[in-house]
């Protein structure tokens, strides 16, 4: 439904985007994750016709963005970073504008709104200008607006940030709902258990170019089937840890991947004979925010 290949994006002498691919299939959700000034913003600009690609091409259900961009406009939604919505208005009135901005007569743009307005849960805050609403009531309201045109395609860029876990929660809740109806969606983000409750796929994207990409279990079997904590009894000892093992500092510790049982028995026999006061060692599973940290080097 959505495919990108090698799409690149300069800013003057800067490159946003460089040599992005991607693909999805009709019917999932792509999870984008990365940090910030990844390139993240700036490749679903590209794939939602909002900024002309500098290389490299990309389609929406088989329409070329650039050369077909009105086709594309008419099948996709999108919620961007921030609320777009008119603060000065009510939520009612804002969903029927868009409405008959997209050619539907007053009584489909009427009967749309109302149906909105239920499904996310706004009916007693209808009437009511939206500079009035809570984060969440905003934010909420917003993807209601990117549904209006009842588009196949959703783009969703960084949804939830700032919600409260309510909020969230229930936004998550309507982003499976439209994909048990057969929406396809690619969502930015940046919370690590977003990705993992939402996405079939993830792809990492760290300065403009993609890192990996995969199901959240084949990017885990990348770092390892487990991966060392060592906390050591100073924080001061913490570098000198993670020169030892070879591992990843994070907090008060040092994480290190353990792609076999030799591993892990090296790295023990290596604490041992350093001498250094050590205060908790465990092994865990990898969470996909220690996966994204060992890819790109930096926490989200």
């Amino acid at each position: 439904m959505i495919k990108a290949e090698g799409l690149v994006k300069r800013f003057g002498r800067a490159t946003a985007v460089d040599g992005v691919d991607l693909v999805v299939p009709t019917g999932t959700v792509l999870g984008v994750l990365g940090p910030n000034g990844a390139g993240k913003t700036t490749t679903v600009r590209m794939l939602t016709t909002l900024l002309r690609p500098d290389g490299g091409r990309a389609s929406v259900h088989g329409h070329d963005v650039v050369r077909e961009a009105d086709q594309v406009r008419r099948m996709i939604g999108l919620t961007g970073q921030y609320a777009t919505v008119d603060e000065g208005i009510s939520g009612r009135e804002n969903l029927y504008l868009i409405g008959r901005l997209l050619d539907l007569s007053r009584r489909g743009a009427r009967q749309r709104t109302e149906q909105l307005l239920e499904r996310f849960d706004l009916v007693d805050a209808a009437g009511r200008p939206v500079r009035t609403y809570s984060g969440g009531m905003r934010r909420r309201l917003d993807l209601a607006a990117s549904l209006v045109g009842e588009p196949s395609v959703l783009f969703l860029d960084e949804p939830t940030t700032g919600l409260d876990p309510r909020s969230r929660n229930g936004l998550w809740d309507e982003v499976r709902a439209l994909v048990a109806g057969g929406a396809t969606v690619l969502l930015t983000t940046q919370y690590m258990e977003e990705a993992e409750a939402l996405a079939d796929e993830v792809v990492v994207i760290d300065g403009g170019r993609v890192v990996a990409a995969g199901p959240t279990e084949q990017l885990r079997a990348r770092v390892g089937g487990q991966v060392l904590h060592v906390r050591p009894a100073y924080d001061r000892d913490l570098p000198a840890i993670a020169r030892l093992l070879g591992g990843v500092l994070d907090d008060d510790h040092v994480r290190l991947p353990l792609p076999d049982d030799t591993a892990l028995t090296r790295a023990l026999w290596l604490l041992s004979r350093s001498g250094l006061g050590i205060a908790a060692v465990d092994t865990k599973v990898p969470s996909l925010d220690e996966v994204f940290l060992t890819l790109t080097g930096r926490t989200s």
